[in-house]
């Protein structure tokens, strides 16, 4: 695969409305997760957000927490427009993996949730050891990555790009205490049978 996954060439897709696989709204996987959720005041990340449905939807519910990293600007851009109460220094444009949890503004020693739709599938494969690593650098101790892995082959050319449980777990397991790891029950109809739903916390590394 010789596709550079750049911010020109994620930019471009998004100028040109090549999604096929945005679902145009939140899906109801996580809006029903998302409707279990009491404390507005979690520090929540959306990154490879898009045009980050999921954050317009906590943020209509009163969550005054919530960050969205994104490398094109036009969906940041669009999700400011569509949901004015999103604090401008929220919307963090740039690239995922060198996110400095310090130097997020208000931050304070990592995110409580970190939401995954459609972001996993869209990094090149060889990627995925270094997103979960990352993603333990990102979230406070006990904090949660939740979200929807695909559980289909999907495409090898270009994303997304699928896979299964078992390799998936292999990168999560070693950072990970799996509290659901299953296939969902409740997606969405283009989507059924062909996810996963997946909430995990982060090891305390100090207990193993």
């Amino acid at each position: 695969m010789n596709l550079d996954l750049n911010a020109k060439y994620w930019n471009e897709r998004y100028l040109s409305d090549n999604f096929g696989w945005d679902a145009g709204s939140i899906t109801s996987p996580l809006k029903e997760y998302f409707d279990q959720l009491s404390n507005l005041s979690s520090f929540i990340l959306i990154p490879g957000a898009g045009n980050a449905y999921e954050a317009e939807y906590l943020i209509k519910k009163g969550f005054k927490n919530v960050y969205v990293c994104d490398f094109a600007p036009t969906p940041l851009r669009a999700l400011k427009k569509r949901c004015p109460a999103i604090k401008e220094e929220n919307l963090l444009l740039g690239d995922f993996f060198e996110l400095d949890p310090h130097q997020i503004p208000g931050l304070l020693g990592g995110f409580d949730l970190i939401v995954e739709q459609t972001f996993f599938c869209a990094i090149t494969p060889t990627l995925r050891k270094k997103y979960a690593e990352k993603m333990t650098q990102l979230l406070k101790p006990k904090g949660r990555l939740v979200g929807l892995l695909f559980d289909d082959p999907l495409n090898k050319d270009q994303p997304p790009f699928g896979g299964n449980k078992e390799e998936y777990l292999s990168y999560f397991v070693p950072l990970f205490d799996m509290k659901t790891f299953e296939r969902a029950h409740n997606s969405i109809k283009p989507r059924e049978g062909r996810e996963l739903f997946v909430n995990m916390q982060k090891r305390d590394m100090g207990n193993h």
